[in-house]
């Protein structure tokens, strides 16, 4: 593995003498489906049950059943839809004051079960792309005036909302801070339902022991906390996408090793990639691939031991056939027939 160190920048915003090394777990491969599938699995676990009243009526649903109606049957040049006696179509789903089509019931499949270590792929894959700065841009963060990310501040405890601002304005977050203010809001009754969207600004891991250290933090729009061994992929990734911005604090950075350490006793191992350089097309064309593959050819598959095998293997079938089945019905009408 590659040692990248990080620098270390005080509250100021100022560059500090010293440096972090960043976990092994950065080097994750970034896997935008695996994220995104896990995020949509856990976001159904917060749903509650819901469906339509069943009291009485004639499939035991209420809404949409209180008429007594029937149908007049044929001859009539009308369809077969239960009617009043004004003729008006009723409990149809298509029907005006009819029964929705398939009530929904409370026995629905509303939760989800994730295997383990998706969930830990996927978390481990969201924090590996929270370092790459041209994805954290991709997102819709502002880090035009961020020296470098992933971005790890010495802090311990920040109790003041005024003190937090400060800070992440020190930073180079006053834009992202300006972008998380603009709060869009639906016109109409849809403001009640899914109307106001509220952007996702920057995330602060810590180490604090007392979630009171870093409270200062609650107030501002857009901006959330997270322990480091509590690393959520709503969080993480919010709808789903990678590149959330991140502030960590220097213990959060160098506790982060331990987490993944502790996982890999319970048996997750940090997701590897298969091929270090990806360029397939550039390794091809090097002149030295090929004779590297030649070479690799004559010292294996041309070796004078794995030939004798091989050739011990051709003819040990060497004038064998495979047994024919008589087909006894064919024969005797054979013979009945030459008499």
């Amino acid at each position: 593995m590659q040692t990248v160190q990080v620098s270390v920048r005080d509250k100021g915003g100022k560059q500090t003498s010293d440096n972090v090394m960043l976990p092994e777990v950065f080097t994750t491969p970034i896997r935008p489906d695996l994220v995104n599938f896990v995020h949509t699995e856990m976001r159904k676990n917060a749903r509650q049950a819901y469906g339509v009243k069943i009291h009485h009526g004639p499939s035991g649903i209420v809404a949409g059943h209180q008429h007594s109606a029937h149908s007049w049957g044929t001859g009539r040049a009308v369809s077969r839809i239960p009617r009043t006696r004004s003729g008006q179509g009723a409990f149809g789903n298509m029907c005006r004051k009819g029964r929705m089509f398939a009530p929904t019931r409370v026995w629905r499949k509303w939760h989800r079960k994730i295997n383990r270590k998706q969930r830990r792929y996927a978390v481990a894959s969201a924090i590996a792309a929270s370092a790459s700065a041209p994805l954290v841009m991709a997102r819709g963060h502002r880090i035009e005036n961020v020296e470098e990310v992933p971005i790890v501040v010495d802090f311990s405890e920040v109790k003041k909302t005024a003190d937090a601002v400060k800070m992440l304005t020190d930073l180079g977050l006053a834009d992202e801070l300006a972008r998380c203010q603009n709060q869009s809001t639906r016109a109409g009754k849809g403001k009640y339902r899914r109307g106001k969207k509220t952007r996702k600004g920057p995330l602060i891991v810590h180490a604090c022991e007392n979630p009171s250290d870093v409270v200062g933090f609650r107030n501002l729009r857009g901006v959330q906390t997270c322990h480091v061994t509590r690393l959520n992929l709503l969080q993480l990734a919010p709808g789903g996408h990678i590149g959330r911005l991140i502030v960590w604090s220097k213990d959060a950075m160098n506790k982060l090793g331990e987490v993944y350490e502790q996982k890999k006793g319970t048996g997750f191992q940090i997701p590897k990639n298969v091929m270090k350089n990806s360029d397939v097309t550039g390794n091809l064309r090097k002149r030295s691939l090929p004779a590297s593959l030649g070479a690799v050819f004559d010292k294996v598959v041309l070796e004078q031991t794995v030939q004798s095998k091989l050739r011990e293997q051709k003819n040990q079938y060497k004038g064998k056939r495979k047994k024919v089945k008589l087909n006894t019905a064919k024969f005797e009408k054979k013979l009945y027939a030459d008499g």
